[in-house]
């Protein structure tokens, strides 16, 4: 059975120099100091910085990848985790 897929699997939206997932740690370090404040600010620094560490040695879009592998998020338009083929 035949289905389109996007171009580039793991070509994810880039806002300035930040990609849409490292913009989602800074958003989500951001809300939670937020609403917590005192050393949570702390947190609102450190976060987004370790994320971009860990992330440096791996694929574009690894936190898109890796929640979709764990099943908590759904991506229209891509394979099923459990393919064995892709044919372009």
């Amino acid at each position: 059975m035949e289905r389109p897929f996007p171009q580039y699997l793991s070509n994810p939206l880039q806002v300035l120099w930040f990609e849409s997932d490292e913009l989602a740690v800074i958003v989500f370090c951001f809300v939670l100091a937020l609403v917590y404040g005192g050393l949570v600010w702390l947190g609102f620094l450190a976060g987004p910085y370790l994320y971009h560490r860990t992330k440096q040695n791996k694929p574009r879009g690894y936190l898109f990848h890796l929640l979709y592998t764990v099943g908590l998020l759904k991506m229209e338009g891509y394979p099923s985790h459990f393919e064995q083929e892709f044919r372009e």
